[in-house]
């Protein structure tokens, strides 16, 4: 099987590229991000499914520079609002929302929600084409919906997603804390053996 000598991060997302730099490591594989491509520009996720918005940017990226490419897609599923956002989480206030607009919507959606019925968890789908092989991995993490947002880290939703491994938002913890237990974490770890298995030498 031919080595994998080069990758690139499909994201313009800079809060989701720093994470994906910091848990996707195999030795001997350069890692480059959209920033080496400003020819990419974004790519429209008009996908139905966070596996198929996965695959549309992996893809797209793929095409453009001719590199192997890894992407992801990834849902906060709320279960008394029925698993949305889901598929919908980074525009759930609207297609320009901010994060605060989209934990602010949040919030208010939840307001009426008992403490027993704010549960949900986070889902991420990551996919890797090299325009051969299709590979994708996915990670959860189940929590709970906070009733205000709480701690100065992350982005996204995490000052509102309380782990119910160690009973913090994900804004409340540190990089590393967060990287080790959280929903890309480990898609992309077991992305990363999967593809170590796949281009073995």
């Amino acid at each position: 099987m031919s080595r994998l000598e080069k990758l690139v991060l499909a994201t313009n997302n800079p809060d989701k590229m720093k994470e994906m730099k910091a848990v996707f490591r195999i030795r001997g594989l350069i890692v480059l991000g959209l920033d080496n491509f400003p020819e990419v520009g974004e790519i429209e996720e008009t996908g139905t499914t966070l596996l198929e918005n996965s695959f549309l940017k992996a893809h797209a990226v793929h095409i453009i520079t001719g590199l192997p490419a890894i992407a992801d897609d990834t849902g906060l599923e709320v279960d008394a609002l029925n698993g949305a956002p889901g598929v919908f989480s980074a525009r759930y206030a609207g297609e320009k929302a901010t994060y605060d607009d989209n934990v602010n919507k949040l919030l208010l959606d939840m307001r009426s929600v008992a403490d027993d019925f704010r549960t949900a968890r986070f889902r991420t789908v990551s996919s890797f084409t090299d325009g051969i092989r299709e590979l994708w991995t996915e990670g959860i993490i189940e929590g709970e919906i906070t009733r205000e947002a709480i701690g100065a880290g992350g982005f996204g939703f995490d000052s509102v997603f309380k782990s119910l491994q160690n009973g913090k938002t994900f804004a409340e913890m540190t990089e590393t804390e967060k990287n080790k237990i959280s929903h890309r974490g480990i898609a992309l770890r077991k992305m990363q053996e999967l593809l170590k298995n796949t281009f073995k030498e």
